[in-house]
């Protein structure tokens, strides 16, 4: 194994990747390790990155610009796909915009993937929430993206590993981060809230390991056409982490809970089953198939002889 990755490291120097996204909390790290292993990174997004290095380019795009998204993937190997509204309360507010963004967002990029006809490999971050009946419009923004990813595939070739990611924390993250708004409250406030009964659990990871992972698959063909699970090994209670974090603050923080439910999250599991039914209605009286058929047949040749 150490062989092929020095190996692959080595031809990492000829290969350009495009992160979008990779301003953002998540992306910035993947476009961080993966300068790091000697890939050529291209940063694209629609604000400037905070934490470009000079082995980095950045390019700014709006991913509805269809045309320049061609243009920013012709020549590269790798696309990695960060954009996202990634708040569920956000999503839940203004699902036009979470859909926009998420779904059509990454329809738009896996659309010039396909143009460039070069793409080795197109890495979608995907959530748990992609297969649960919790995330409301985000999970289903994720789930639906999942789809096209995967259709993408089957239909033009193009070659995909879906990362549904867990609960991530990191120093890079913003008001998008669940433990960022924790401490960002804890810090002002003094203190920490929390919704439900503070029993759900979590397998929190930090977004440098993410990255970490999130670039070793590409050093392997086994996760090509696949989706992988990116969660921590330690499993925290959300009761837990409030007191771990009032812990390290020298137990100074008031923690309260402010409601007893916690909408559009899930509890242990983000997995759900969803039986798919419908009822079945039959007409009765029905037009007979082959009357039906003679009167298609009909209306075509009038239209035919109309022209």
């Amino acid at each position: 194994m150490e062989n092929n990755s020095q190996l692959s490291i080595l031809n990492s120097q000829l290969t350009k990747v495009v992160v979008f996204g990779g301003s953002g909390f998540l992306g910035s790290y993947v476009a961080d390790e993966l300068a790091n292993r000697g890939y050529s990174v291209t940063i694209a997004d629609i604000n400037q990155s905070k934490y470009l290095k000079s082995n980095q380019k950045f390019i700014q795009i709006d991913i509805n610009d269809l045309e320049k998204l061609k243009n920013i993937v012709k020549n590269a190997s790798i696309v990695y796909n960060f954009v996202a509204i990634a708040n569920i309360e956000d999503a839940i507010h203004d699902p036009i915009k979470s859909m926009m963004i998420n779904t059509i967002g990454n329809l738009n990029i896996l659309e010039a993937c396909k143009s460039a006809g070069c793409i080795e490999r197109f890495v979608y971050a995907s959530s748990a929430y992609a297969s649960s009946k919790d995330g409301s419009f985000y999970g289903i923004s994720k789930y639906s993206s999942e789809k096209l990813t995967q259709e993408y595939y089957t239909r033009y070739g193009l070659k995909y590993t879906i990362i549904r990611y867990g609960s991530l924390y990191g120093e890079r993250a913003s008001h998008n981060n669940y433990i960022y708004n924790l401490l960002h409250k804890a810090i002002t406030n003094g203190e920490l809230y929390y919704k439900g009964d503070g029993e759900d659990i979590r397998e929190y990871i930090h977004a440098a390991d993410a990255a970490r992972l999130s670039v070793d698959i590409l050093e392997d063909s086994s996760f090509e056409n696949d989706n992988i699970i990116l969660t921590g090994l330690e499993k925290l209670k959300r009761i837990e982490l409030l007191t771990m974090i009032n812990e390290i603050l020298q137990n100074k923080l008031d923690i309260k809970q402010i409601d007893d439910n916690n909408f559009g999250h899930y509890k242990i599991t983000p997995y759900t089953f969803h039986p798919t039914t419908a009822k079945k209605l039959v007409a009765n009286p029905f037009i007979d198939m082959g009357q039906g058929l003679l009167e298609c047949i009909q209306e075509i040749y009038k239209e035919l002889e109309s022209e």
